[in-house]
């Protein structure tokens, strides 16, 4: 009889696809599409954390400054406009976007992290960035994420001055 006995290897094998080659090809590839095929862009205002004063126990800040703006690719998805009524103010309207954000192209590229309170420019309209999130790993990698994803609605007139 054949010897059917399974002997353990010393090293579990590599894992497959998951390598710095790999990870590369992945960035490249979504470089090239959101800035050759896709080719939205917009300006984005990072809060200057240097320049602006801060509470110190409380951490807001009632005037900020903001560094010069950077122009970003991204994919954007324009959420419309919502009505909605309030009691005591009257009717109200959001304008909302979903600005979909290639984390390594920010990072490593343009040495740019998204936070909420900063403010894109996307046509003629600037909106604030209210709500982050990062949906997406790379081949499954907890430790790889490769989107960041930011809810933003339209600044009202005269809370932020790009000059």
């Amino acid at each position: 009889m054949a010897n059917d006995k399974w002997d353990r290897p010393v090293q579990p094998p590599a894992p497959l696809f998951l390598g710095k080659k790999e990870k590369d090809l992945v960035k490249q590839v979504n470089d090239e599409i959101i800035e050759r095929v896709v080719g939205q862009q917009i300006l984005y205002f990072a809060i200057d954390m240097e320049t602006t004063k801060f509470h110190p126990l409380y951490g807001e800040a009632i005037e900020k400054n903001y560094l010069h703006p950077i122009r970003v690719f991204a994919l954007v998805e324009y959420l419309g406009v919502e009505t909605s009524y309030l009691e005591s103010v009257g009717i109200d309207k959001v304008t909302g976007l979903k600005v979909n954000f290639h984390k390594r192209r920010l990072t490593e590229d343009q040495n740019l992290f998204v936070r909420e309170g900063d403010f894109v420019k996307y046509g003629e309209i600037f909106y604030e960035i209210v709500k982050l999130n990062e949906p997406k790993q790379l081949f499954g990698q907890i430790d790889t994420r490769f989107e960041i994803t930011a809810d933003c609605i339209r600044s009202r007139d005269g809370l932020f001055n790009a000059n």
